[in-house]
This record gives C-alpha cells, sequence and structure tokens, in this order.
C-alpha cells in the first residue's frame, strides 16, 4: 500500500516522530480543541506518544492519519486520512475520515483538498465500500468540508455527553 500522496499544493505521508515539533503547534492550541472535547495537549511527551500510536496503526491496520505537509514551504501543517475505528454510533468498526490543521492554516482549503485525495484513496487504493466520519455537531466548517466531498448526512448521536453528527459516503455513490 502506499504510504504518500500529492494534491496540487500539498504532500500528504506517513507521520514521523520527527513530526513531534508541528503536532505539538496543533495539538497545544486550545483553539483547535473547541470541538475536540477542549483537551489541548500540554507537553511534547503527549505528542510523541500520539505519533507512536499512530505509527503502531499503521502496522496494525495498515492506515491511520497522515501528515500533512505543504508543497511550497515543506512545513508540517497538520494531519488528514484514514484510520479504522471501533465501537462509535452502533458501529463495531468502520473507517473514519477525519483531519486537523495549525490555526494558521485555517479557512485554505486544506481540509477539503485532503478529504478529497482520502476519499479517492480508500475507494480506489484500498478498495473499501464505505468511508464514514462524525464532527461536533456545532463544527459546522468541519461539516460543510465532509458535505463537499460527497458525504451525506446520517444522523446526530450522543457521544460522551456532544452532541455528533454521522456522515457516510459509499463507493456506489
Amino acid at each position: 500500500m502506499r504510504t504518500s500522496l500529492e494534491t496540487e499544493r500539498l504532500l500528504l505521508r506517513e507521520l514521523l516522530p520527527t513530526d513531534d515539533v508541528g503536532m505539538f503547534e496543533l495539538d497545544s492550541n486550545p483553539q483547535v480543541h473547541i470541538y475536540l472535547g477542549n483537551k489541548p495537549v500540554t507537553s511534547i511527551e503527549q505528542v510523541r506518544e500520539a505519533i507512536a500510536n499512530i505509527r503502531q496503526q499503521y502496522l496494525e491496520n495498515g492506515i491511520g492519519r497522515w501528515a500533512v505537509i505543504l508543497k511550497e514551504t515543506n512545513e508540517f501543517i497538520g494531519w488528514s486520512g484514514l484510520k479504522l475505528e471501533k465501537n462509535v454510533n452502533g458501529y463495531e468498526t468502520f473507517y473514519d475520515l477525519g483531519y486537523r490543521f495549525i490555526q494558521k492554516h485555517w479557512g485554505k482549503g486544506y481540509a477539503y483538498e485532503t478529504a478529497k485525495a482520502f476519499v479517492d484513496f480508500g475507494f480506489n487504493d484500498m478498495k473499501l465500500e464505505k468511508i464514514n466520519a462524525y464532527a461536533d455537531f456545532d463544527n459546522l466548517a468541519s461539516r460543510r468540508v465532509l458535505e463537499k466531498v460527497g458525504m451525506h448526512f446520517v444522523n446526530a448521536f450522543d457521544d460522551e455527553g456532544t452532541q455528533e453528527a454521522w456522515y457516510e459516503i459509499k463507493k456506489s455513490e
């Protein structure tokens, strides 16, 4: 299986231990965590553990979130990708599309660009039949990205006290 993709402006590749500083910038920002339970990281060690866990997902599941690198500057700007998830909204297992970007890179279309690339990758390379995603119900920007890549709203559900919006897209759509 491929371990990198390119879009017009971005390189998408597996997360590396050397992405720790960029990941810390991303996940230590409280603004980034408004719709994620308001639990930003407080140490680079937390980020290093997260990267190690994601790298383990590559080995166990063949996929996990990937680093997003701005081609123009070679800068780490966030992560995006597919992840095998378990036990959410009544689904035992499913492939979840997700993305997260450093705040100064919001509003530039990177979430859509990466989400589109990963939907195509999921259907064409991984041969998935369906891809799901969920976002905080009030996170309208993220929900718009999911809809723009062709996902449709299925239902709202409660996830540990947070109202979430559940989306899916099928290969046949």
